[in-house]
């Protein structure tokens, strides 16, 4: 098992798989319940032998049908089957020649062309990532001794129906495979409906039908037709869905109850057969677990009533039927658990004037807790418009204003208790662009400014941009962009297009556009204006509560009115103010006006086009609207308490527009809650709020405020709640200790503080603690002082983030709206040991050929009282591969440790930790290189040699130089040819060659001549006649097997390759020799001789240098061949 998780590693290197072959299952326990897992079933992947049989020729008459059986042998899981011949060529499939899906290869009829002798059956397993091969099949077709045209029949399946079963979910196929001369066609269909199209496939020449996803409605009977010229025949194959079992409505849910609550669990699922259903407790079966009076269980559901503490458990339920089972685990947690608000305290929102606002209040508590809000002094619950609280608790303003800004509180609550968390929303003005870029017409030749004149919030950062075409602006210096312009300097054809400001902040942005149409000098330019003002305003069909407006549209100036803007003023409240109304499209001249009572109306009216507004029409005739009552309330009424014996009811004012008349004030009402009383009223005008004395601390009370003028009052307000003022607890928590955990967690219980004596909204209770010292006697003493806040009515709560073996002090206090409470008696605990950090640093001095030492300093965290060091290092290779792994452990005291036979000129890597009793820490890791050994040979090669393989000849030699450039040559077929991947890096080389030019014009003309004879290794027949087909490269894309080429010139011998450690094997030819040179990686050219390889940096030089290959030997290169034997 590995530590700290539940995973569970078997090491299999030490005994046969086999042997853990069987069913496991995970079972997690703790104080709350036990919970189990699914069944995991270990099965070892098996891909076995054919079985040895002689199979006997097939010798058939021409015309007739034939099947070739397969029958792989059975593994886990099934093999993939096809067919293919000698040459590792998959056999192609037709109408006429097809697979089934057991693997059989089915003629209709077989044709002359079908005789030969490898046809060979496949298996490729797929987890071994082998592939097995049947002893190929004989076929041998005879001449057609008549004409033998015959109607079809079924080779598959037999009879005239058959029964297939699926599972839902699962992929349905069903295959009909027919014999007959000419070759039938195969088609389906259903006979109790039609075929799902989306789910429908055809495969195998029609001769398949596959249904993807089964579901009951799949059931039925399913129709193949097989028919050609001389007849047709049918095959009806009754489909059965059957279901493993399925959730109808998801998994059982886990529960959280308050003490007294009642809830269901719920375990619904279905299938076919019917499933049964069982419970179990904790692992146990229900009926086997104690009794408990408050459960009830019901088939697939249990029922609890009045739960009570100590009931918590985790409950299985498990469905069954005969084709597979569900598993689920849900927890029954019976938690009493005061409220606690988990959005992050103090969130600041911005938001946009006009735009929505939603604010968080996500909890939780048992019993679930009731979210309310408040505003700035909390007089009332947000709980009306323009408010709106949704059911998760998050508060919608769903067109906030200025007003809106401010402190916002969210309080959660249940019978356990408070908890307050505060959010901040800040409503910004938007951006605005106050003058857009107006339509210019534009000389070539001459400039345009474009203006882009922007209004923003202060508190934001602009940023404006411009655009040409939706695209970035040109690089052009005739281009300047100014603060709150673009202007474009000697304009050409190509400036002509849309140009678009665009400012942005990081809440909002705005943007206008304007075209810029490029004219020919001495052509007039085309004008475009903003429209002329409407005229002629009349008013007709005046009612008590509308009046119809028509007006005659002025001058559009060759830009078409887009809308009509209708504005009006109230000269009764509002004289000199306009507001905007409604707007109409630029189509229409008349509009329909809803008026409001109490009003003195005059409109006018603006038109609107490409360019910009018109300027306003002249105001039409006043329309007198008569008084009414009020048809609103005042909303947002609150209650709430500014001083301990106060309760402050405020209210949202009614606006002129609302106020439907003359005289205008308020009814404010109010009584207590929990007393059964009548309301008391009062009168206000001229304010928004009243100020009611001398009531009891803390009490609840519904309020009422009511719009009343001199024509009435409004309708019947709705009830809203508040509080009288708050004082500060009198009461500190009792029964307050710590239990430890862990090294750096523990958990704090005390007992709540009775409701009377926190005399406020129970906010929550803060934990208060500091670390005095470490128990280590290196450590000075700490003071660092810390406050966790638990908002809600809590009993227990945890301190993370302890420092191991350190002294902690804390005490407990509780808190509401008005403060925080007395503090608890200060008390203190010991947090234990723990792993301790990584060691400081890890230095490496002293590097000899075989040794180090290693230097290190202590853990700064020591976390306990240190036990040790672990050292572990291992050698690290050119290729950064890593070797194994040796171990050291070394003693507390230690600082520093030489490490001796080590490899010479070898890199390691070293890792070291310290240790306390809890166990090992981080590691520090550090790497360094032993010195070269300078006493070797000079010839730092030894031990070369050859071993032959089935895929060519392993070279390998051992070398201690600090090279990493090897050259290797070789010699075949008495044919002497060397390739040089690096020419004249040494001087010696290049002074040789001098010594030896007579030589090597000798030896190149033995050379050509030994080339114009055909002196060129036989590679591709020797493999032809050693193929192994099961371990010849197999393509990924269509199972079939890579051919050799007959360009033995120009392709590298297949066979022949580069492994990966820098060894070169040879293939099964006896023909190579001896190979000769220094080492190095390798590979066979063209005509079978061995080439060098440098690595590193001398790769280059090879790519440079290897299309030589393929030539004939070159002076250079003879010279090289005549080295290597000097």
């Amino acid at each position: 098992m590995e530590p700290h998780t539940g995973t569970l590693v078997v090491d299999i290197s030490r005994a046969k798989a086999e042997h853990y072959e069987c069913v496991y299952q995970c079972t997690a326990r703790n104080k709350h319940g036990t919970a189990v897992s699914n069944n995991i079933v270990v099965q070892q992947s098996r891909s076995p032998l054919w079985s040895k049989e002689t199979i006997k020729p097939f010798v058939i008459q021409e015309g007739v049908s034939l099947v070739l059986p397969c029958r792989p042998p059975a593994g886990l899981p099934p093999p993939i089957i096809f067919w293919m011949d000698d040459n590792f060529q998959r056999l192609p499939q037709s109408r006429r020649v097809s697979q089934s899906l057991n693997g059989d290869l089915y003629f209709s009829s077989v044709l002359r062309e079908d005789s030969r002798n490898d046809y060979i059956c496949y298996a490729r397993f797929l987890y071994t990532q082998t592939i097995q091969q049947k002893q190929p099949i004989t076929v041998t077709v005879l001449n057609r001794k008549s004409d033998y045209e015959r109607k079809p029949t079924f080779l598959i399946p037999s009879g005239p129906s058959s029964s297939k079963m699926v599972l839902r979910g699962q992929v349905l196929e069903m295959e009909c495979i027919a014999e007959g001369l000419p070759t039938p066609d195969i088609s389906w269909t259903k006979v109790s409906g039609d075929l799902p199209a989306k789910r429908t496939s055809f495969l195998h020449y029609q001769k398949t039908l596959q249904i993807v996803d089964a579901s009951e409605s799949d059931a039925g009977d399913y129709r193949c037709t097989s028919r050609n010229p001389l007849g047709s025949v049918h095959h009806t194959i009754h489909v059965t869905v059957k279901a493993a079992p399925y959730w109808i409505s998801g998994a059982p849910r886990n529960l959280v109850l308050a003490p007294g609550e009642s809830s269901v669990l719920t375990c619904r699922a279905s299938g076919t057969p019917k499933p049964s259903v069982s419970w179990s407790m904790n692992g146990v079966p229900i009926e086997n677990s104690p009794k408990d009076l408050s459960r009830k269980v019901e088939d697939d559901t249990i029922i609890f009533t009045d739960v009570q503490t100590g009931s918590s458990a985790v409950y299985q339920c498990n469905v069954s039927n005969d084709f597979g089972y569900l598993l689920s685990n849900a927890f029954v947690n019976v938690l009493s658990e005061p409220p606690r608000v988990l959005t992050q305290a103090n969130k600041v929102y911005q938001i946009i004037k006009n735009h929505q606002a939603l604010m968080d209040c996500a909890s939780f508590g048992s019993p679930i807790p009731k979210i309310t809000w408040f505003k700035d002094s909390r007089s009332s619950t947000l709980d009306g418009d323009p408010y709106i609280l949704h059911d998760n608790g998050t508060l919608e303003i769903h067109v906030a204003q200025a007003h809106n800004s401010g402190k916002y509180t969210c309080v959660a609550r249940n019978i356990l208790g408070i908890y307050e968390n505060h959010i901040y929303l800040e409503v910004k003005e938007p951006t605005r662009i106050l003058k857009q870029p107006e339509y210019k017409v534009v000389q070539m030749g001459r400039s345009v400014v474009f203006e882009c004149k922007v209004k923003h919030d202060p508190s934001l950062i602009p940023t404006m941009t411009w655009l040409k075409d939706d695209g970035e602006l040109p690089d052009d210096e005739r281009l300047i962009v100014g603060s709150d312009s673009l202007t474009i300097i000697d304009v050409t054809e190509s400036d002509a297009g849309v140009y678009t400001c665009i400012m942005n902040t990081t809440l909002d942005h705005d943007s206008a556009s304007a075209e810029l149409t490029v004219v020919e000098a001495t052509t007039p330019a085309v004008v475009y204006d903003r429209p002329d003002p409407p005229t002629d305003l009349e008013l007709t069909d005046h009612k008590k509560r509308s009046v119809q407006l028509t007006w005659i549209p002025g001058d559009e100036h060759n830009s078409p009115i887009q809308k009509f803007l209708i504005q009006y003023e109230d000269s009764l409240h509002h004289r000199g103010h306009w507001h905007n109304l409604t707007e109409v499209p630029g189509t229409r001249t008349t509009a329909h006006l809803k008026l409001s009572p109490y009003i003195h109306y005059t409109f006018r009216v603006l038109a609107l086009n490409a360019v910009d507004f018109s300027r306003p029409s002249f105001p039409s005739r006043m329309v007198k609207t008569e008084p009414a009552a009020p048809d609103e309330n005042p909303t947002g009424v609150q209650g709430f308490g500014t001083e301990h014996d106060n309760l402050v009811i405020s209210w949202k004012p009614l606006s002129g527009l609302q106020s439907n008349g003359p005289g205008l004030h308020y009814k404010v009402m109010w009584r207590q809650k929990v007393v059964d009383s009548d309301w008391t009223a009062v009168t206000v005008a001229n304010n928004s709020k009243f100020v009611v004395s001398g009531t009891p601390t803390f009490v609840p009370y519904e309020l009422k405020v009511q719009a009343v003028n001199n024509h009435g009052a409004g309708p019947e307000p709705a009830i809203a709640h508040g509080y009288s003022g708050e004082d500060l607890p009198v009461a500190a928590p009792e029964n307050v200790q710590a239990v430890l955990l862990n090294s750096t967690l523990a958990e704090v219980h005390w007992d709540p503080v009775p409701s009377k004596l926190i005399r406020g909204h129970l906010k929550g209770y803060k934990v208060y603690y500091w670390r005095e010292h470490s128990l280590h006697k290196h450590n000075p003493h700490l003071m660092e002082n810390q406050i966790l806040t638990f908002s809600g009515n809590h009993t227990h709560r945890m301190l993370p983030g302890l420092h191991p073996f350190s002294r902690y002090s804390f005490n407990v206090r509780v808190y509401n709206g008005k403060g925080e409470g007395p503090p608890s008696p200060t008390l203190r605990f010991d947090t234990p040991e723990g792993v301790p950090g990584a060691p400081t640093s890890l230095v490496v001095t002293n590097p000899n050929l075989d040794s180090l030492t290693l230097e290190w300093s202590p853990p700064h965290d020591r976390n306990g009282r240190i036990t040790g060091y672990t050292l572990k290092y291992q050698p690290v290779n050119n290729s950064n591969e890593l070797g194994p792994v040796e171990e050291l452990a070394l003693p507390a005291n230690e600082t520093s440790v030489t490490l001796l036979n080590l490899k010479y000129s070898t890199r390691y890597k070293f890792y070291l930790n310290a240790k306390t009793v809890r166990g090992a820490g981080l590691a520090i890791s550090q790497e360094a290189v032993t010195i070269v050994d300078e006493a070797r040979p000079v010839n730092p090669f030894g031990n070369v040699s050859s071993l032959s393989g089935e895929d060519g000849t392993l070279i390998s030699w051992e070398y201690w130089g600090p090279e990493q450039n090897f050259y290797v040559e070789y010699i075949v077929k008495n044919t002497v040819a060397s390739r040089q991947v690096d020419i004249a890096t040494q001087g010696w080389f290049i002074g040789l060659m001098c010594a030896i030019a007579l030589l090597i014009l000798i030896l190149l003309i033995i050379c050509f001549i030994q080339r114009n004879k055909g002196g060129k290794y036989p590679v591709k027949e020797k493999e032809d006649a050693h193929t192994d087909p099961e371990f010849q490269p197999m393509k990924d894309d269509d199972c079939t097997f890579g051919e050799y080429s007959d360009n033995e010139d120009h392709k590298p011998l297949k066979g022949s390759r580069t492994p990966s450690n820098g060894t070169v094997k040879r293939d099964d030819s006896d023909d190579s020799l001896v190979d000769y040179g220094e080492g190095g990686d390798g590979q066979f050219n063209e005509d079978g001789s061995f080439i060098g390889q440098y690595s590193g940096k001398s790769a280059i030089r090879e790519t440079a240098e290897g299309h030589e290959s393929s030539e004939a030997p070159s002076p250079i290169n003879a010279m090289n061949s005549l080295n290597s034997f000097v």
